[in-house]
């Protein structure tokens, strides 16, 4: 039986612009599952680069799960981007020091929304935006131009500034069928041995 090697980045032979992600992140507090790729124009080192607002201090993580499919220009805004907003102004004077530290917040009084997390075999396609906090549910498709602000359903599409249900995919028991089957977590060689399966068409 022959398999893609998911420990390999450029699985396409001689185009380096299409990777399993896993292999190309360095940053701990991305975390991204088996056979997740990331297709860029230019170059999947641009990956990292567009999850924003990502500092070490604050402690939050990106979550992807397995067979994601990730086009170019997407971006992840992480919880570094918020301000506290509770105040007459927002504008983070402490961050620059000086006798303006004294307006330092304690970091539980920042907003902070949690981890963003990916779940298995979702779609982002072209410069979709993530928000921070944010949880895509397994098999949600977000389209091209897409700013996720909230939560998304499994197996939901969604599209538009801010996104908002385009539709399902499937019924309501398909839904719950598919979530069930968990096929994401079979081993590589069943996932292979049932491709038509997985690919057929659902009516």
């Amino acid at each position: 039986m022959n398999i893609p090697d998911k420990n390999n980045a450029f699985p396409l032979p001689n185009y380096d612009r299409l990777c399993f992600l896993k292999n190309i992140i360095k940053n701990p507090n991305i975390i991204v599952g088996d056979y997740t790729y990331c297709d860029d124009f230019e170059n999947v080192e641009n990956f990292e680069r567009n999850v924003k607002y990502h500092f070490d201090f604050i402690g939050d993580r990106l979550i992807i799960g397995k067979f994601c499919m990730i086009a170019s220009d997407v971006k992840f805004i992480m919880n570094g981007a918020n301000h506290k907003m509770d105040g007459i102004t927002a504008y983070p004077f402490y961050i620059f020091g000086e006798d303006w530290i004294k307006s330092a917040p304690d970091n539980k009084d920042l907003p902070h929304k949690g981890d963003t997390i990916v779940e298995n075999d979702v779609w982002i396609g072209y410069n979709a935006t993530i928000m921070p906090g944010v949880k895509i549910g397994n098999g949600a498709i977000i389209s091209t131009n897409s700013t996720v602000v909230k939560d998304v359903e499994p197996y939901s599409v969604v599209g538009g500034n801010p996104a908002k249900l385009i539709r399902k995919r499937f019924s309501d028991e398909r839904i719950k069928e598919s979530l069930d089957m968990a096929w994401w977590d079979w081993d590589i060689e069943e996932i292979t041995e049932n491709l038509e399966f997985l690919t057929r068409e659902i009516k």
